[in-house]
């Protein structure tokens, strides 16, 4: 959920930039409640996890990644998600 946004203006480089601050704690705890709940864990569909969008774009900018190229932005989800490094926001443990 995004919190604050601040614009301003590189003189040096002739650039607005466009700052955003994101509060993730929703993302996180409605993850932890699906987990507790055993939600989408069962049954052939699983909830692998719940991303909130501005991750998964930041993700997509830091592997070149053109947020219109749908199987190049599953494939930075899936190894974001089985990395381990975001496991706070998985729901379901398994593999994929």
């Amino acid at each position: 959920m995004k919190i604050k946004e601040k614009v301003h203006h590189d003189t040096k480089q002739g650039k607005i930039i466009v700052e955003s601050t994101y509060d993730n704690n929703p993302a996180l705890e409605r993850a932890e409640q699906l987990r507790k709940a055993k939600v989408g864990i069962t049954g052939e569909n699983k909830l692998v996890g719940t991303i909130p969008i501005h991750i998964i774009k930041m993700w997509c900018e830091e592997a070149g990644i053109k947020w219109s190229d749908i199987e190049a932005r599953k494939e930075i989800v899936k190894k974001k998600i089985l990395s381990g490094d975001f496991d706070k926001l998985r729901v379901w443990k398994g593999t994929y």
